[in-house]
């Protein structure tokens, strides 16, 4: 595929923010528990500081995605950015409080700031992403995404290595002023065309319309299951593998694999889906692909099998290939539903469909290591896996269902392709009874685009 120097510049430019974005959010894993316990913190009290970034991600995105055109994209991209690097540098000097209260009250503050700055970024980014490469959503993406699960691979191990080397400071210093510079890099470099602040394009209003796609419904459930089975096994997978008596080291590997797959793959099926497969299919795929994954992962209790290190690293393989495939299909295929659906083809549509994708990533990521928690105390691991492949099941069976019923198409007869007019827009918010017209769009129809669409 040949880029245009426009696209390659903002491609690149994403890339490296998302991979120093990603080491900033997660490189306190291996040590922030340690330090909070010296500080007379509980578990439940640092787990929640963890968890408290993903559900505030979950409750901003949307907001950002709704107006992102008024206020521009590139400005929320930079803020977001600047606003991580600021708060994790911050972050490095909770050491210095001994007090229990206030150590974890500012925990709190400082994550949150964080979240909502991390949800700007992404979401801007995921819009400017889909409005700059129409024709290769799906591999712009992947490649987003493969640089932030390799940021999420290095931020604990980078992290663990700086603060052995430094103390607690050292880490949360050294990567936010890094991340600082990469905010400096795209403010400098993203091109402003095409993303500055647009009235006449605003998408206010539209996020129930969107909600009431059952495409969109359909990939927000995937999204959530997908996400939910990642949080999962972050929270459930060390006590799980405990009794094989692994090393630290052989333990934090365990936690690479599905994760380095994922980054892997995902340019894979972004390319699989900007030119030869449906998304829904992708996601079909994906979802029975996690099933498979969770089956072997524990096993599951009515398999005649004991947990055995080989079959759970094959597991975990398989896991990040199947949601690889969801996160990425699920992606190209909500914002090519949305804009053969009615919805306008501007960069607040990108911005709202982003949104939804990062709040539901996110709701699941809060849903997943709290339920597997609570799942693993009470039936175990094993029976807890039951539960996460039967939500993949349920989007497997509701996806292959979708596409029986309405092949790859959109629902035509629910929204027009592309509206011109105010007007027409409005009337997808309002409930009135669209034209059924044919319109153009980069997209194309979701359902009849000739480069993706070849199941």
């Amino acid at each position: 595929m040949a880029y245009t120097r426009k696209q390659l510049i903002t491609l690149i430019v994403f890339s490296v923010a998302q991979f120093c974005n990603a080491v900033c959010v997660s490189l306190q894993a291996p040590f922030y528990p340690a330090e909070a316990e010296r500080k007379g913190a509980t578990a439940t009290q640092y787990g929640l500081v963890f968890g408290i970034f993903e559900l505030t991600v979950f409750i901003v995105s949307p907001i950002y995605g709704r107006f992102l055109n008024t206020a521009g994209a590139k400005l929320i991209n930079n803020l977001g950015i600047f606003t991580v690097s600021v708060m994790c540098i911050l972050f490095g000097f909770l050491d210095k409080i001994n007090d229990t209260t206030t150590f974890i009250a500012l925990s709190f503050v400082i994550r949150i700031v964080e979240a909502m700055g991390n949800a700007a970024f992404v979401t801007s980014a995921f819009s400017i992403i889909a409005k700059e490469f129409p024709k290769n959503v799906g591999a712009a993406f992947a490649t987003m995404e493969t640089f932030f699960g390799l940021g999420l691979i290095a931020g604990p191990t980078v992290g663990g290595a700086l603060y052995e080397l430094g103390g607690y400071t050292l880490p949360f210093m050294s990567m936010g002023i890094i991340l600082l510079l990469a905010a400096i890099l795209t403010f400098c470099l993203l091109p402003s065309a095409g993303v500055e602040p647009n009235e006449s394009e605003s998408s206010r209003g539209y996020l129930f319309a969107a909600l009431r796609l059952p495409s969109i419904l359909l990939a927000t459930f995937s999204i959530i299951s997908t996400s939910i089975s990642i949080g999962f096994l972050q929270a459930t997978l060390e006590p799980h593998l405990r009794p094989l008596e692994l090393t630290p080291f052989q333990m934090g590997l365990m936690f690479v694999l599905n994760g380095a797959t994922y980054a892997l793959s995902a340019p894979c099926w972004g390319w699989l889906c900007d030119h030869w497969l449906s998304p829904r299919s992708v996601t079909a795929f994906g979802a029975v692909t996690v099933v498979v994954a969770f089956v072997f992962v524990g096993p599951m209790p009515f398999l005649p099998l004991d947990t055995s290190l080989p079959v759970c690293i094959a597991a975990l393989i398989i896991h990040g290939i199947g949601m690889g495939a969801q996160l990425v299909a699920t992606f190209t295929g909500a914002h090519r539903d949305a804009v053969s659906n009615g919805f306008p083809d501007d960069l607040g549509t990108y911005g709202l469909v982003s949104g939804i994708w990062t709040s539901a990533f996110a709701l699941g990521c809060f849903v997943g290591p709290s339920a597997g928690g609570v799942l693993f105390d009470h039936i175990g691991f094993r029976w807890a896996t039951v539960i996460v492949a039967s939500l993949h099941v349920l989007v497997a069976f509701a996806t292959i269902t979708f596409i029986c019923c309405n092949g790859n198409r959109p629902e035509s007869n629910l929204y027009t392709s592309i509206h011109d007019s105010k007007e027409e827009r409005e009337s997808l918010v309002t409930g009135g009874r669209p034209r059924n017209t044919d319109g153009d769009s980069t997209y194309g129809s979701a359902g009849s685009s000739q480069e993706c669409l070849h199941v």
